[in-house]
């Protein structure tokens, strides 16, 4: 098992200094920050599906207080580097889009994916790189969904919308910052509350001792929480913005359709945006958030081998399998209507002060009530797949607990 991650390592690392050679430093520094972030996930088990099923099905709050922890250090970190403009002489932005119908209803069905797929954007990255069949069924859908809305751009780019709001620029930076803390802290105690009357008293997470080996873990949730806020902060110094994940999926959809001969994606109203045509032009190497998806999937395969967890695939049944598909085309329909996922919408949106971040999560939580019913429509009630570290049985990945 020592000698399986040494040898995965050396390969991370080799494919560092390739995409640095060929690329740039920083698209193999990327790659390396992406293979982090992997790592993260998967040691903490830091998923976003299973804490809104955990709290929406059981009333457990845990993992939703994680991501409240999450948010808070990001917007402590990104909201003075976004108003500077830049941090030691790079240009940083935001993730400031348009917040309207487009976004609302590809929330809600992101929500829906999210429970029928069996995880959200990073969750299905890392456990699909971690191991799991079907979760690679899952991201399939998920690329097609998004090549799918992307295709049909026309149709939904104009819905109704306002125009993007930035709340630091609206209120300035020390209010916008307070104001976001003071929502996280009151959704904090609202979720204890809401778990307290529940189950007489809230789990806790964010005080367990750390893990006694950080490459093998088990990590906390309140470590994952704050390796993720790092890592993404580390992400807009790199990258310049924000972590993405679901901007390279109709990247990816689109290139198997211009390769096969269906379209050509050029003439997609979608791809008219600038960046996004540099993107459909350059080597998909080249693309950012290409090469940190694919390092979060490295990452997250090198931390399962270093757990010992890296176990011979289990293939779903056919049912599962459908279903699984399904939710990953409401996924990335989601994806692309909204702007983003549960990283770049939610995450990344929130981090920089965005109205449409904030937006995003009721849908998407009445999305997640929905799926949750269909799933249990369709024979597949819910299993838990958020477990306090130390109670974690020999294989842990989101949305896949041995279904």
């Amino acid at each position: 098992m020592a000698f399986r991650a040494l040898l995965l390592a050396a390969l991370i690392a080799l494919a560092a200094l390739s995409l640095g050679w060929h690329y740039g430093w920083r698209q193999g520094a990327l790659w390396l920050l992406g293979a982090a972030l992997g790592i993260a996930l998967f040691h903490a088990t830091f998923g976003f599906a299973g804490a809104f099923r955990r709290l929406i099905a059981e009333r457990r709050a845990a993992g939703f207080r994680a991501q409240l922890l999450l948010l808070g250090l990001a917007v402590l970190l990104f909201f003075p580097a976004l108003s500077a403009g830049s941090v030691l002489g790079q240009p940083v932005r935001g993730f400031v889009f348009p917040a309207g119908l487009a976004v609302l209803l590809g929330a809600f069905l992101f929500g829906i994916g999210m429970q029928l797929g069996g995880g959200c954007a990073s969750g299905t990255l890392y456990t699909a790189g971690g191991g799991s069949p079907r979760m690679w069924l899952t991201l399939g859908g998920f690329v097609t969904g998004a090549t799918l809305a992307a295709w049909q751009a026309e149709t939904w780019q104009g819905w109704p919308a306002l125009p993007p709001i930035s709340l630091p620029t609206l209120l300035g930076l020390w209010p916008a910052l307070v104001l976001s803390l003071l929502v996280f802290a009151t959704a904090w105690l609202l979720s204890a509350l809401v778990e307290s009357r529940r189950h007489g008293q809230p789990e806790r997470f964010a005080w367990q001792a750390p893990p006694r080996n950080l490459l093998t873990g088990p990590w906390p949730l309140a470590w994952g929480a704050i390796a993720l806020a790092l890592l993404s902060f580390a992400t807009l110094l790199l990258a310049g913005r924000p972590w993405a994940i679901t901007a390279a999926f109709p990247l990816w959809g689109s290139r198997v359709v211009e390769a096969l001969g269906w379209d050509d994606p050029a003439f997609w109203s979608y791809w008219d945006d600038p960046t996004r045509t540099e993107a459909l032009l350059r080597p998909i190497l080249a693309d950012r958030t290409t090469v940190m998806d694919l390092g979060v999937m490295a990452g997250a395969l090198l931390a399962a081998t270093m757990a010992g967890l890296a176990a011979r695939p289990r293939w779903p049944g056919l049912r599962l399998a459908i279903i699984s598909l399904a939710g990953g085309l409401l996924l990335g329909i989601g994806a692309v209507l909204a702007q983003g996922c549960n990283i770049s919408a939610y995450l990344g949106g929130v981090a920089s002060g965005s109205l449409h971040g904030w937006a995003w999560i009721g849908p998407a939580l009445l999305g997640n009530w929905v799926g949750l019913r269909l799933a249990a429509a369709a024979g597949l009630a819910p299993k838990q797949d958020f477990i306090p570290p130390r109670q974690r049985p020999a294989i842990v990945t989101a949305g896949d607990i041995a279904r």
